[in-house]
């Protein structure tokens, strides 16, 4: 984006999110984020549709030579004849279907919406298929009554809106938040008089994004649970490249890794000389989730970016309910909670999917490795973040299954990562990134026995006082191409103190431990030109001086508090 529409959208981000953290005193932010994305996305379906229904206005009052919707105008006997028959048109919903515009019936469209909003509570707004009169109820009915028509008339979205009744919300905070979503549009924005190129589905996946970054910095550690930093999955999917096949996340919260993967496929389109839209058919994405309101937020992110999803029939725990019990996926990614203990069941003995060793009960961390190799196809690569303990543990079989990783020649590239990436943990965390096949193809060098190390450690910039993040051309850009030279056998060096290539020799006589500060060592220091005795000498006298000014310094604040009357 440029920095017009860069800076339309940070004002856009501003305004919405200033109007919904009104209700924070009202609501904790796990409720009403529901009812912040459940408004969202009404006025987004509701601009889209408008947009379209704008576009089949001007294709129906064309010319009569061109219009092959519509008889010619003359043909009518009035002009209102005429245009009830253009709006009788502009109801069919096939021609919204066609161009995957979701089907907003009447009473959901966001300017019903209002204007019945503004309405008293008791008030007559509409009659029933029956011929009874309907009445208001409250604001958060209203609301939910239009989700409810949306979902019946759009079957992709069957399930999957939450409602808000449930959070009784009062009314003037509905209206007021209505009331200032309306002054925002999702569609053919403009900003300081300049049109704006963006798409009423890319302004509104920004918007979600940035919400739901925003609701797990509110959330503390349960909010971060479905939301993993932007430029972390950005990383991971830059270093995998999902161009095509079927991509799985066991863990998927709000579904960051999939939405990724088609910005990944978009942006990359003109280097590898691709038709985007085209490509994009060739991606099939397979989810789980275990919580049943996250797990809708996952289905609403992919409804609204029109990405065709399997996330099971339902909610459910991965390794007591897989879904997905045959898929082999090409790619797969995940940010699985981190050293999970209550996951353990006695079914999961002797378990299929446990062929490097048997997880110990109190961890999942290598239970969640073993799932997702299990899932992963013959020629498949993966990777999951993990907690920093991960690459060095031994207890209770951790560094058994570890070894037998290793030795299998599972372990791609390890990515140790700086602190204060997370919204909801301060634990260290890394990269692990496995595959089945290290051989050449597909454009890689033989990696067989090989394995790349990274620390990133000293990469990224505190974007604010608690939180640091990664820059895209600096330090995410870095990393990949680091781990692309090196697959591809393309001008790859080691790095001391950023990278290393080692070979499972070399892992080996690490006692297996995966630390990537074991192997890259110690960044080369810049020679000074100063003799190492000359240099020695100075420091040792620099020292004497400061212990001198250290006792002096004492002496003098003992002085000052026996004057004091304090005994010291």
């Amino acid at each position: 984006m440029n920095n017009t529409e860069q800076q339309f959208l940070k004002e856009l981000d501003d305004k919405l999110w200033k109007a919904a953290d009104k209700l924070r005193n009202n609501l904790d932010a796990a409720n009403y984020k529901h009812i912040v994305l459940g408004l969202i996305f009404l006025k987004y379906v509701s601009d889209a549709f408008e947009e379209r229904q704008n576009e089949l206005k001007d294709l129906f009052q064309q010319d009569a030579d061109d219009n092959i919707y519509l008889m010619p105008r003359d043909d009518y006997e009035s002009d209102q004849d005429y245009q009830q028959a253009i709006n009788k048109e502009l109801e069919i919903i096939e021609y919204y279907q066609e161009k995957n515009v979701f089907w907003v019936p009447k009473a959901a469209r966001w300017s019903t919406l209002k204007s019945t909003a503004s309405l008293p509570i008791g008030s007559v707004i509409w009659k029933n298929e029956q011929g009874e009169d309907v009445k208001l109820r409250s604001i958060s009915w209203l609301v939910d009554n239009a989700l409810d028509d949306i979902e019946k008339a759009n079957t992709k979205l069957k399930g999957i809106l939450n409602r808000i009744s449930q959070h009784q919300l009062e009314n003037d905070k509905l209206i007021g938040l209505i009331n200032s979503f309306s002054d925002t549009s999702f569609r053919n924005p403009e900003y300081n008089g300049q049109k704006l190129e963006l798409q009423s589905k890319d302004i509104l996946g920004h918007v979600y994004e940035y919400f739901l970054g925003q609701f797990a910095l509110a959330e503390g550690k349960q909010g971060g649970q479905y939301y993993t930093p932007k430029s972390i999955v950005t990383l991971i999917v830059e270093m995998l490249e999902p161009y095509n096949g079927r991509v799985y996340d066991p863990a998927m919260g709000s579904g960051g890794f999939f939405v990724s993967s088609e910005k990944f496929i978009e942006e990359h389109a003109d280097e590898k000389h691709y038709n985007a839209a085209e490509q994009k058919k060739h991606i099939s994405v397979y989810g789980q989730e275990s919580n049943p309101t996250t797990w809708k937020l996952a289905a609403m992110n992919m409804a609204i970016r029109g990405i065709d999803f399997n996330f099971g029939k339902k909610n459910a725990d991965s390794f007591l309910d897989d879904q997905h019990p045959d898929l082999r996926a090409d790619y797969v990614m995940a940010n699985p909670p981190f050293n999970v203990k209550d996951w353990w069941h006695a079914k999961l003995e002797d378990d299929i999917r446990w062929k490097y060793g048997t997880p110990p009960q109190s961890n999942a961390n290598f239970a969640w490795i073993q799932h997702m190799l299990h899932h992963l196809n013959d020629n498949g690569s993966m990777a999951l973040l993990l907690a920093n303990g991960s690459m060095s543990s031994n207890t209770n079989n951790e560094g058994e299954i570890r070894k037998a990783l290793i030795d299998a020649d599972r372990i791609e590239c390890m990515v140790a990562l700086p602190g204060q990436l997370f919204t909801n943990t301060q634990i260290p965390a890394c990269i692990w990134f496995l595959t089945k096949n290290k051989k050449d193809g597909n454009g890689k060098v033989n990696r067989t026995g090989k394995s790349l190390f990274i620390d990133a450690r000293n990469l990224g910039y505190m974007k604010d006082r608690v939180l640091r993040d990664f820059d895209k051309e600096r330090d995410i850009d870095k990393i990949t191409s680091t781990f692309h030279a090196w697959q591809r056998g393309e001008g790859y060096e080691d790095q001391p103190g950023f990278c290393f290539s080692a070979e499972i020799e070399d892992m080996q006589k690490h006692d297996y431990v995966l630390t990537p500060g074991r192997y890259v060592g110690a960044a080369e220091q810049e020679d000074d030109g100063e003799p190492f005795a000359n240099k020695m000498a100075r420091l040792t006298e620099q020292l004497k001086i400061q212990l001198e000014e250290s006792d002096h310094l004492v002496a003098e604040i003992k002085k000052s508090m026996e004057a004091l009357g304090y005994e010291c």
